[in-house]
């Protein structure tokens, strides 16, 4: 189901920032390293101010995702976000594995990270998304019992936001499906992320690869679900440590001159995005 869109729009388009800064390493990599740290720290240093300049430059809003490590770390930098008029959604507490935790302290987690959203926000965050972009068990009902409107963790569309289920999955027989989820899944790709194509850890290379590929794809990816799915919904994932980089820049701006010249495509929060969906269901119930 497509989102109900503003006037004279075609398609929209999120960009959205993953704030991971210093606790990506730490938590989801177990890396305790001043060089990693230090790139952590260009990222909310550096590479997030560049990105609020060119987002100035279009007056477009984005959603940043910010694990709670990175909100009491770098509290000026969230006030810039925050002065901006952009969004903050959860992405963890300190970029946590999520399938790996146990329940209670999953739970746990999410009730520090909420705290911190409101000691350094000033409220609690529609949306979320995980630092894993992955569910453990009992992630999807953590979300419902704690009010959330909307997750971006999960990639069973490309342009449509929809109501995931749970799964039982039977190897020798049918899956069966749950019922749909009260909240509205935003969903991500592999494919429209910075990180998996030029970012280099060497844990976990290769890496480096070539930046106008990936701005050649994100391009293409924007133009087909532009032509082939009105009301669909572009939700590109990046990091500022990495799409801060100078060269990375260049292919943002690239990308956003390009979706602003077609003249129908409409920048969006994902929670924008997400009341948008929910307006057209409304309007179909009717």
């Amino acid at each position: 189901m497509p989102l109900q869109l503003p006037e004279g729009k075609r398609f929209a388009a999120a960009l959205t920032f993953d704030l991971d800064a210093q606790c990506l390493w730490m938590g989801m990599l177990g890396i305790d390293s001043p060089s990693y740290h230090s790139r952590g720290e260009f990222g909310a240093l550096v590479g997030a101010f560049r990105v609020l300049d060119l987002l100035a430059e279009f007056d477009i809003k984005a959603t940043w995702c910010v694990p709670g490590h990175s909100l009491v770390t770098f509290p000026d930098t969230i006030e810039k976000i925050l002065e901006a008029g952009h969004e903050i959604a959860a992405h963890g507490c300190y970029h946590e594995a999520i399938p790996t935790l146990e329940p209670a302290e999953e739970r746990r987690l999410m009730d520090v990270q909420l705290a911190q959203h409101q000691q350094i926000v000033g409220r609690l965050p529609r949306g979320y998304r995980s630092p894993a972009w992955d569910y453990s068990a009992v992630t999807a009902q953590i979300l419902e019992d704690y009010g959330f409107d909307w997750d971006s963790s999960l990639m069973g569309r490309d342009f449509e936001p929809y109501r995931a289920r749970p799964v039982d999955v039977r190897y020798e027989e049918a899956s069966t499906f749950g019922a749909p989820s009260p909240l509205v899944e935003l969903p991500v790709s592999w494919y429209l992320d910075d990180a998996p194509d030029v970012d280099y850890i060497r844990e976990t290379a290769p890496g480096l690869g070539s930046h106008r590929d990936m701005g050649l794809r994100w391009q293409e990816i924007l133009d087909y679900g532009r032509a082939h799915h009105p009301g669909g919904l572009f939700n590109l994932t990046m990091h500022p440590q990495t799409i801060g980089r100078a060269h990375h820049m260049l292919v943002l701006e690239s990308l956003i001159q390009h979706a602003v010249s077609a003249g129908d495509v409409w920048f969006t929060t994902l929670s924008d995005a997400c009341d948008a969906w929910i307006a057209h269901e409304e309007t179909l119930a009717r």
